[in-house]
């Protein structure tokens, strides 16, 4: 190796660096102000999983015990995955795809990522239609879930007026000595025909039981949904819902992040206040933190901790590393990496508050016990709120904030998954579609408005129940798993912590590069050994999904892990040399990578060791900035084999 001085070389070292620039990054856009980058990910991770998931499971594992696994669990995973994709999306600007110039072999886990996005946009894009659609039905004096009065109402529907008179009459027949009755039921008169003897609190609680369907249950199932009886029945479609849709996909270009991401804040505060005042809201408050230790002991509490922190932190999606790529290269990025994932988390705590007062209030309406009252998912946000909401004083005023929110959150997180899938396609063709993303979300909003059609006719809700399962599962660990060890050990944790240092100024502390190697892939081999071994067929209530469906939703499943080791075995088909050589040169960066800016560049450069140089340069000869001197006034000439 030899070297010469020159004074006339930095011309052509920035031309050269401008050839090498991945896809003219140096035109990317970026982050107008400080708090953009922050705004959009605690937007794009507090998603309607805190609301409904996170709680659910919360109670369901103990309540405040759960608490010990899921901040364990953050520790060693939601922080250090976190920390990961930002630094290296930041480092780089270049989303889930282009990134992987870091190393080739592994391209297919940036592919798998935007496949996962992509799905679940599909259905997320629904549940927000039925949001907006409760959000529209909310203004009105009346709200039309609140009685039985409605053309989808059946016999079997049961109301606040009905309750009253099931009441009375129960209360009636309890004072009348040696009268026995058998088979009470109501009919569509809201008379009574058979009894058994019983008191007005048991018959508070008969009504929650089979014979009767509470009129927000009817609302969701016979007007929202239209529900059939399954999958191989998907009826017609809901024409009110595909009106919302279409509308819903033109929001994507609004900038509203400024706005979503901290209103929910304001309106869970504002009915945490109002969910404290109600009748029994300390009961509901009291079953959700009071610890009960002997969950711990289960192996599916640990398991359900850990996939919770999949779900709300948002490793594995993408989502991070296109919001990260946008950063300004001397963003703090340790400082963010650790503030992210404690407000979602965070938020997450302080949603189950709200949510518990208001079914500690639900429980109290009926005179039972909270456990009877807890569901999960669309059963939490469609039915249980509702109804609770219907009975507050000035219902229509809560009914709107708190669908509102709820509109925000998906917004936020739908922001972030559409974005991923379009800065991922457009990073692998940049000269090509850069200049055309107005006509490239028009057309991925269109495609994805089609492919969601089938989740909103009248069995929609089937299809949709099996995306949820199967493609937001187990997937996840595999891609965060490869993810993981692609970075740790093929690129370096130790060039990892230089690259931090380039963008900081200083390096982080050495327990996350343990965390990286060993600790972390560890934790995700459990975690997904966990989930292979849990998850079952399908189910929705009490429905059995058909063969030919559970097999169509292992195939989803499989589809964001299928192009990790179709795109590796297509990149060693493609590259030259013995086979060991291909795979051992694919596991090392591109000659591409590096930072997007040139200035940023020649720092990376310099910082390179030789042995780094040589797989990471394709110029027969580099100029490296001299250390000490003036870029622009002389460099040094470091002539290099050709790796």
């Amino acid at each position: 190796m030899g070297k010469s001085r020159t004074s006339s070389g930095s011309s052509s070292f920035s031309s050269e660096l401008d050839k090498m620039q991945p896809g003219d990054s140096h035109a990317r856009e970026g982050w107008g102000g400080k708090l953009d980058f922050i705004l959009t990910c605690i937007g794009y991770a507090v998603g309607l999983g805190n609301i409904w998931r996170f709680p659910y499971l919360c109670y369901k594992s103990g309540g405040g015990a759960f608490l010990i696994p899921y901040t364990l669990f953050l520790l060693l995973c939601g922080l250090p995955l976190f920390f990961l994709e930002v630094t290296y999306g930041q480092f780089s600007s270049l989303s889930p795809i282009a990134i992987w110039k870091v190393a080739p072999l592994f391209k297919g886990v940036g592919v798998g990522m935007l496949v996962c996005s992509a799905i679940v946009c599909i259905y997320y894009n629904v549940i927000v239609a039925w949001t907006i659609y409760y959000l529209f039905l909310s203004f009105r004096m009346v709200l039309p879930w609140s009685h039985c009065n409605n053309e989808w109402n059946t016999d079997r529907c049961i109301d606040d007026e009905r309750l009253r008179n099931f009441t009375a009459i129960a209360a009636a027949m309890n004072n009348m000595s040696n009268f026995v009755v058998r088979n009470l039921s109501l009919d569509s008169n809201n008379s009574v025909s058979g009894f058994d003897s019983m008191t007005e609190t048991s018959a508070l609680v008969y009504v929650r039981g089979n014979k009767t369907v509470p009129a927000s249950v009817e609302f969701w199932e016979r007007h929202v949904l239209e529900l059939t009886d399954g999958i191989e029945n998907p009826g017609s479609v809901r024409w009110q819902l595909l009106i919302f849709c279409n509308k819903r996909q033109r929001l994507y270009d609004c900038n509203v992040m400024h706005f979503a991401a901290p209103f929910p804040y304001l309106v869970l505060l504002i009915l945490l206040v109002r969910g404290c005042t109600l009748p029994g809201a300390a009961e509901g408050i009291k079953f959700y933190i009071v610890p009960r230790w002997e969950k711990l002991t289960e192996f599916n509490v640990w398991g359900d901790a850990a996939l919770q922190i999949f779900y709300s932190v948002g490793m594995a999606w993408g989502g991070i590393i296109t919001m990260a790529s946008y950063n300004k290269f001397n963003n703090n990025v340790y400082r963010d990496a650790m503030l992210v994932p404690l407000i979602n988390c965070g938020t997450s705590f302080f949603a189950g508050f709200v949510i518990f007062s208001v079914l500690g209030f639900m429980a109290h309406e009926v005179n039972t016990s909270v456990d009877k009252i807890v569901s999960q998912g669309p059963g939490l946000t469609f039915v249980a709120y509702p109804e609770a909401i219907a009975k507050m004083p000035v219902s229509p005023l809560w009914s709107v904030l708190f669908f509102f929110m709820l509109f925000t959150i998906g917004l936020d997180s739908q922001f972030g998954m559409f974005e991923t899938i379009l800065s991922g396609i457009i990073d692998e063709f940049p000269h090509f579609l850069r200049k055309k993303k107005t006509i490239l979300t028009a057309v991925a909003c269109f495609i994805e408005f089609l492919l969601g059609l089938a989740c909103i006719t009248q069995g929609g809700i089937y299809v949709l129940q099996i995306m949820d399962w199967y493609c937001a599962s187990f997937s996840l660990m595999l891609i965060s798993l490869t993810e993981c060890v692609a970075l740790a050990w093929a690129y370096g944790a130790d060039r990892l912590y230089k690259d931090i240092a380039l963008m900081t100024g200083f390096q982080p502390h050495f327990w996350w590069k343990y965390m990286w190697k060993f600790v972390t892939p560890t934790v995700i081999m459990f975690i997904w050994i966990f989930s292979v071994v849990t998850l079952g067929p399908v189910t929705y209530g009490t429905y059995t999904y058909p063969t030919w469906a559970v097999v169509i939703g292992w195939f989803m499943a499989v589809a964001s892990i299928v192009p990790i080791p179709c795109i590796a075995v297509m990149q060693i088909v493609n590259a030259d040399g013995p086979l060991l050589h291909r795979i051992k040169h694919l596991c090392k960066p591109d000659d591409s990578w590096g930072p997007a800016l040139p200035e940023n560049r020649k720092r990376y450069l310099a910082d390179l060791d030789p042995s780094e140089l040589d797989l990471s340069v394709s110029l027969n000869q580099m100029i490296v900035p001299h250390k000490g001197s003036n870029v622009c006034d002389e460099a040094t000439v470091i002539f290099l084999p050709k790796a």
